[in-house]
């Protein structure tokens, strides 16, 4: 049975959402099956629909069996009525009834072309969700398509990403229309589709900007050990060369600073600290304080923790604006680092009073209390009251009886000259 109206009518639907063909066909198949057994009450296995795309053709199916006297007409036929179409039919033979999909009335064809429109609305769903769930670590561009206050929409191709404010850098600025280049960071299946997050102060963006500048990461040459980033200000770098004839930092600064400059200005000039990893962890943890440089190192490898001492004057760069430099040291060496005058160092205490190893703390205090980078007595005796008190379970009852737990155990304590002192190393 030729119905080109109708082929037609899907086609146009089906080629707009950039849907082939094959799916197309196996679609309408399946909507003309729906509308079988919307007609007829319940699914009946002696239906089939064949569709033909090239021929627009929509054949429909119906086999009964000839019988003297039907009982059910939906699958059987009269032996007189069969003998009219083919005379040589008999009792208990196979009859094929063609149906056309005008039987069906105009309000089923009209309900099936809306269920086909949601069908193809839904495979255009996971298509975007399939191709761009194999995308998620990967530098895309596209173009801006509507911006809010709390988030940016971006078009890239058939899909919408979704920008967020705390994904952008503190100055970006964005115009409608204009490229934005950014990194898949997730992609999760919502019931109004697929959300496609993208992030530009993600520590991945970062990478995946040097894999793109410096051949030798992409050919394997030099590996990313690790990334630190306070987006839009200042990030720190740690890459290594596996070939010792290739200076890593200086591959990646690139002739006269050529190829970092192409990463500050994707970044809007973030301050970019490349780090030349080592396998000594006091080399490593040196370069990775710069631009201030410690005398001393104090070094527990078990923890890890680190207790760096610095000239006076030093100290406020090795901790930077906000605690920023010192933070993304710690992160990038995996070391919990804390920084300390030289005046102020001398003579005391070599021992670390540790919240863990205090009695008196419970389980669920302890981890409240890491989670907000406060892992020793003197993290805590050093932290903001009015923080403390926001945390769930801390009362000024709670924060004076550890502060009298920890300053027991620091009074306990001899005062002795330090003995695991390290001279920081030399770059």
């Amino acid at each position: 049975m030729i119905n080109k109206d109708i082929i037609e009518a899907f086609s146009i639907v089906a080629k707009e959402k950039n849907i082939d063909r094959t799916n197309l066909s196996t679609i309408i198949e399946d909507l003309f099956m729906t509308m079988i057994y919307k007609k007829y009450g319940e699914e009946r296995e002696n239906f089939s629909v064949i569709v033909n795309m090239e021929k627009g053709e929509i054949e429909i199916y119906q086999e009964k069996v000839v019988v003297q006297d039907v009982v059910d007409p939906v699958c059987e036929i009269s032996l007189e009525n069969a003998l009219k179409v083919e005379p040589d039919l008999e009792i208990d033979d196979p009859f094929i009834d063609i149906l056309s999909p005008e039987d069906f009335g105009r309000r089923l064809i009209n309900t099936a072309k809306q269920h086909l429109a949601q069908r193809i609305r839904d495979i255009e769903r996971e298509s975007i969700f399939d191709d761009f769930n194999k995308k998620i670590g990967e530098i895309v561009v596209g173009s801006v398509h509507q911006i809010q206050r709390d988030r940016i929409f971006v078009n890239l191709d058939q899909a919408e990403l979704l920008l967020p404010k705390v994904e952008q850098l503190p100055n970006d600025r964005y115009r409608r229309g204009e490229s934005v280049r950014g990194v898949i960071k997730s992609v999760e299946f919502t019931s109004k589709g697929p959300e496609i997050m993208l992030s530009r102060s993600d520590n991945m963006f970062l990478e995946r900007l040097f894999e793109m500048e410096i051949p030798e990461i992409e050919d394997g040459i030099i590996e990313i050990k690790a990334v630190s980033r306070s987006a839009g200000d200042r990030s720190k770098i740690v890459v290594y060369s596996s070939d010792q004839r290739i200076d890593a930092v200086g591959a990646c600064v690139g002739m006269r600073g050529s190829r970092i400059q192409s990463v500050v200005r994707e970044l809007n000039g973030e301050k970019i600290d490349i780090i030349n990893w080592s396998s000594q962890p006091e080399i490593f943890i040196s370069r990775a304080l710069a631009p201030a440089k410690p005398i001393n190192l104090y070094i527990d490898e078990e923890r890890p923790y680190v207790v760096a001492v610095f000239e006076d004057e030093e100290l406020p760069i090795a901790i930077g604006r906000n605690g920023q430099n010192i933070k993304l040291a710690s992160d990038v060496t995996g070391y919990t680092i804390d920084a300390v005058k030289k005046t102020d160092y001398e003579g005391t205490t070599t021992e670390v009073v540790y919240l863990d190893e205090l009695s008196g703390i419970a389980a669920t205090q302890l981890e409240l209390l890491s989670k907000n980078e406060i892992h020793t007595g003197d993290d805590f005796l050093d932290a903001d009251k009015a923080m403390l008190l926001e945390l769930k379970g801390f009362g000024e009852k709670t924060i004076s009886k550890i502060s009298a737990i920890i300053e027991e155990k620091l009074s306990s304590m001899e005062v002795e000259e330090p003995d695991a002192i390290v001279e920081a190393a030399e770059e």
